[in-house]
């Protein structure tokens, strides 16, 4: 470890209102002085964050960087003190390293292969128009949230998992509390253990009577109900919050940027690039901690084992180096290669199902009205705390 290399300054509980899209500048410093920097946790821990583009994917790909729960004692704006992390609840497998990850992944890979993902597209059109009428027929002002935002991947995910139609109002309002970051422990603790409860339930129910659903296909593998559950909860985090963000935090990012909102509804053909850039300029799942299990050298630098590592997703979607101009909102760039849906063998699952869900919600949306602008002129943001970046409200009117 070499004397000069910088400290970065600690990352702020909130981003700045004025640059919304942009990482908070302690990011921003850090990365002027190098694509890696120290970093003092909150508890006191000397660690690390990396910034620069090739470096957090080789943090991503190197399994000397371990992801298990029972190692991330720390967090980057909060002070835990001593407690004790238990490894992850079984099927938690985000949270596992290998072998016990591919138990869970394998799987269900082949459940959310690019073939099966785009044979849903005519579902998601489907939803899509649906709450579009919605909105038409109540008139504005609306929250886009929760009009447009929230209930397509929920319903989207709702139905991959079989989660009957009577249920999901319930079942999606605790997944909410969970995930939202700012629900207080009580709280947040009796919605998480209410969607156990509830994912124990359903799992019972498709072994007696199994239906046309992921959950259902996965019943006939060997994996346990407990398993199942927590297989469940990682669909669920990673399928719902993320497109749901995504879908609102873009649509007021090309409000913001009326130049790019006219590219998008011109050129039909661009929405897959939109997309892309769209993905990459916003980064909602901003930042994710690895812990080192042995000796490495990353840059020049030498991370001791034990050492807690900051990768900023974000951050590295904003270097100069991979991306020119990385700060302008560009629908035309080739956005090819960006980490918002991570790298190595955590990357989303997912990924594929919700560029389906944006693909056809981004255009549907702004060519329904060809007059959608905000409502609001503050729009409150989720803090950085939680683990996935957006809007809470998004008030828009046409």
């Amino acid at each position: 470890m070499t004397d000069s290399v910088h400290t970065a300054a600690p990352l702020p509980p909130q981003r700045d209102p004025d640059r919304p899209f942009d990482p908070p500048e302690a990011l921003r410093e850090a990365h002027e002085h190098g694509p890696i920097s120290r970093y003092r946790f909150p508890d006191g821990h000397d660690g690390w964050l990396v910034t620069g583009y090739e470096l957090v994917r080789s943090v991503l790909a190197d399994s000397r960087f371990s992801s298990r729960r029972e190692l991330m004692r720390h967090h980057p704006m909060i002070d835990y003190g001593d407690i004790e992390v238990p490894p992850a609840p079984p099927g938690e497998f985000l949270l596992m390293d290998e072998p016990r990850h591919s138990r869970y992944r394998k799987p269900l890979a082949g459940k959310f292969t690019v073939r099966r993902m785009r044979l849903l597209s005519d579902r998601v059109e489907e939803i899509t128009t649906e709450h579009l009428n919605a909105m038409e027929k109540t008139g504005p002002p609306v929250d886009l949230v929760e009009a447009f935002a929230k209930p397509i991947p929920a319903i989207v995910i709702c139905e991959l998992l079989g989660v009957p139609y009577e249920d999901r109002a319930s079942f999606q309002d605790n997944v909410e509390k969970f995930l939202n970051g700012e629900t207080d422990e009580d709280a947040l603790t009796a919605a998480y253990t209410a969607t156990q409860q509830y994912l124990d339930h359903l799992i019972q129910a498709k072994r007696a009577d199994p239906t046309d659903d992921v959950l259902s296909d996965l019943t006939d593998t060997d994996l346990t109900d407990e398993e199942l559950r927590g297989v469940g909860l990682v669909l669920l985090a990673a399928g719902l919050d993320t497109t749901a963000n995504m879908l609102a935090l873009g649509t007021y990012a090309l409000l913001r940027h009326p130049e790019q909102l006219a590219l998008l509804r011109a050129q039909p053909d661009l929405t897959d690039k939109a997309v892309e850039e769209l993905l990459r300029y916003l980064t909602v799942a901003k930042t994710f901690l690895r812990t080192a299990v042995e000796d490495v050298e990353l840059g020049d630098q030498t991370i001791k084992a034990g050492s807690a590592v900051i990768a900023s997703f974000h951050a590295a979607n904003r270097d100069p180096a991979r991306f020119p101009d990385p700060d302008t909102l560009d629908l035309q760039r080739k956005a090819v290669g960006h980490v918002a849906f991570g790298h190595g063998i955590h990357q989303c699952l997912g990924q594929q199902l919700a560029r389906i869900e944006m693909r056809v919600a981004f255009p549907a949306l702004v060519n329904r009205f060809p007059t959608l602008r905000l409502a609001a002129e503050e729009i409150e943001l989720r803090p950085e705390v939680a683990d996935v970046y957006g809007v809470k409200r998004l008030p828009v009117a046409w």
